[in-house]
């Protein structure tokens, strides 16, 4: 399958491609609400409920602000590269479990979520620099 032809194939799915799908793929964790699906050799990892890939999106986004230090940037703008999204979605993912009950494996992101919000209220109001922190002692790269 070409490259534009992959693109169209993506673009006809629902749109909830999952924003810590290169942890999910790399087993460093996991999500009762992922779908993997594949297109051609690829596969991807879609979300099954709009409500839980908003939460992700904006997690995602805030440990993109809150790592920016940690990876040595003053911004991020676009895209990282691949060993540094794994740091900031593994590590970060990482960071949270440890904050939350001290264990060390990811089984499920949306309910580490649900788990974490009711702690702590609002995405935002999560302490980011001690989940930075977290991740930078538990998360090891391969």
């Amino acid at each position: 399958m070409d490259e534009s032809a992959f693109r169209q194939r993506l673009a006809g799915l629902d749109g909830r491609a999952c924003p810590f799908a290169k942890s999910i793929l790399t087993r460093c964790a996991g999500c009762a609400m992922s779908e993997k699906r594949n297109i051609a050799e690829r596969e991807l990892v879609t979300c099954s409920r709009a409500e839980e890939h908003e939460r992700c999106l904006v997690l995602r986004d805030l440990l993109r602000h809150n790592f920016t230090f940690a990876l040595g940037k003053v911004h991020i703008d676009g895209p990282l590269p691949h060993a540094q999204e794994m740091r900031m979605q593994c590590g970060g993912l990482k960071g949270l479990q440890r904050l939350m009950d001290d264990g060390d494996e990811v089984r499920d992101v949306a309910g580490l979520l649900a788990q974490a919000q009711q702690k702590y209220g609002e995405l935002a109001d999560f302490p980011y620099s001690e989940i930075v922190r977290l991740a930078n002692i538990y998360f090891k790269p391969r």
